[in-house]
């Protein structure tokens, strides 16, 4: 892998996490530009060269949020007040929805993102699908809002994979009978799987799929519920043609199950195999409801499954079948999804937990697998093969987990990774490198001077009368 050029520079962690290796003391990393260039354990701090910048605590990769949808997270709190469903909590979603112009997604999404980069998330994959104007008017440029969020990751120090959405239709009823759009819904359609990939195709990719230096495109299918299966193969070409991640909802709500299988006949999870959809490109959120035969197509295909746990137990969609599509062949990431919460240690624990509550059993994942899930799959089921890694040639990402909070007092070095996925919290995050580029040190955003601030008054307009 190619080097970009740069000053060198060199940090020493206190302890660190290096994926496939283990936890080491005295970690001298070393990069150039945005890269790696060595990595060297037990390395005393006075055996430093001069300007090594000192990293006390817990260092980790860069953390991927795989599923992001950022002005979810307006409704954070919101939402809570009595009773309802993921329907009911829908509609709610659809107001907030209709009120956001390019303008506003931009402030919005901006600090939601520097929020993230607080809680040590270096990239991020936006499941786009707010295109258009209110009742779906194109704006001059159809990707002013996919360009707002770009340009959000870009001020927020973020790597960003825009994972831009097909959605074509409001649902299926439960005779499996199409509904049709109706209210913001509008804005989230092209009208056809044609025009889709045409707008999507003006966002200007190059034969790798790279929007920029931060930045690269997917796609996405939003679910069998808005995109009939026909309508699904322009988007499964479009991801060949520029080497693109496809993601897609799967499987959310049993609703989503007996609609589709009177509609089709089959499963979710078979009727995207059928158009083409599942492979190791691709990656299928929330997987919740799955048949024994669904967790087999998944795990032979190598599709990643990305579980949003924080989000699934807020909407009670339920606990998904996390061991059983590991131990199938699934890779799994992590997202936060609508940000009740944005906590990446969190969701990562939250995947174990689950399997306690389902399971009546303790450890059926490792710390080491849930760190990877946040890091290493995270990347690669985003296009960032190349990151989520502290390795030579690796994009230089860092995050570092404060030991002396109250969280996370007494960690021993032999145990520090599993504290700091049991126990650890968005919180304790001290400092964050971005591709070789300080985005957070002592706590502090050092690109978004306020992040309350800046959520506070991008959110306000949105919940107003």
């Amino acid at each position: 892998m190619p080097l970009t050029p740069g000053a060198p520079r060199r940090w020493h962690a206190e302890l660190a996490w290096l994926p496939g290796r283990g936890v080491y003391s005295g970690v001298l990393i070393e990069a150039s530009g945005r890269h790696f260039t060595a990595v060297t354990p037990g390395v005393a701090p006075g055996d430093c060269p001069p300007g090594t910048v000192a990293l006390p605590g817990f260092t980790l990769p860069g953390l991927a949020n795989a599923h992001s949808h950022a002005f979810h997270r307006a409704l954070r709190g919101a939402v809570q007040a009595g009773p309802g469903t993921f329907w009911t909590w829908r509609e709610r979603m659809y107001q907030v929805a209709g009120r956001l112009r390019p303008d506003s997604y931009l402030a919005l999404a901006r600090a939601v993102y520097a929020e993230m980069a607080l809680a040590g998330v270096t990239c991020v994959g936006e499941f786009h699908y707010l295109h258009h104007d209110a009742g779906g008017a194109r704006y001059a440029d159809p990707n002013q809002m996919g360009r707002a969020l770009i340009e959000a990751a870009a001020q927020a120090g973020l790597r960003i994979t825009l994972l831009d959405a097909c959605y074509l239709r409001g649902g299926l009823a439960a005779d499996g009978s199409a509904v049709g759009l109706s209210g913001a819904q509008a804005r989230f359609s092209d009208g056809d799987g044609a025009r889709w990939a045409e707008r999507a195709s003006g966002l200007g990719p190059d034969e790798h799929g790279m929007l920029g230096p931060h930045a690269r495109a997917g796609v996405a299918i939003h679910s069998v519920r808005a995109v009939p299966p026909d309508q699904m193969r322009p988007v499964v070409a479009w991801s060949h043609a520029f080497g693109a991640p496809l993601h897609a909802h799967l499987s959310e709500q049993p609703a989503e199950n007996q609609a589709c299988l009177a509609a089709y006949g089959v499963t979710p999870a078979r009727l995207l195999d059928q158009a083409g959809a599942l492979g190791p490109r691709s990656t299928m959120v929330h997987a919740t409801h799955l048949t024994g035969d669904d967790i087999a197509l998944l795990g032979g295909s190598r599709t990643v499954a990305c579980f949003c746990p924080t989000t699934e137990a807020d909407l009670a969609d339920g606990i998904g079948p996390a061991r059983a599509l590991a131990d199938a062949g699934s890779p799994l990431s992590l997202g936060s999804d609508s940000h009740a919460v944005i906590d990446l240690l969190a969701e990562a624990r939250l995947v174990e937990l689950g399997e306690r509550l389902a399971s009546g059993r303790r450890g059926s994942f490792r710390a080491a697998e849930l760190a990877t899930a946040a890091t290493v799959a995270g990347h690669a089921c985003l296009g960032w093969p190349e990151a989520g890694e502290i390795a030579p040639g690796a994009l230089a990402d860092l995050v570092t987990v404060a030991l002396d909070t109250p969280r996370l007092a007494g960690t021993q070095a032999a145990s520090a990774l599993e504290s700091v996925i049991f126990a650890g919290s968005a919180a304790d995050v001290r400092n964050v490198v971005i591709s070789g580029r300080d985005v957070v040190a002592g706590g502090r955003h050092l690109l978004v001077d306020d992040v309350p601030g800046a959520l506070d008054a991008a959110i306000a307009p949105l919940l107003g009368p």
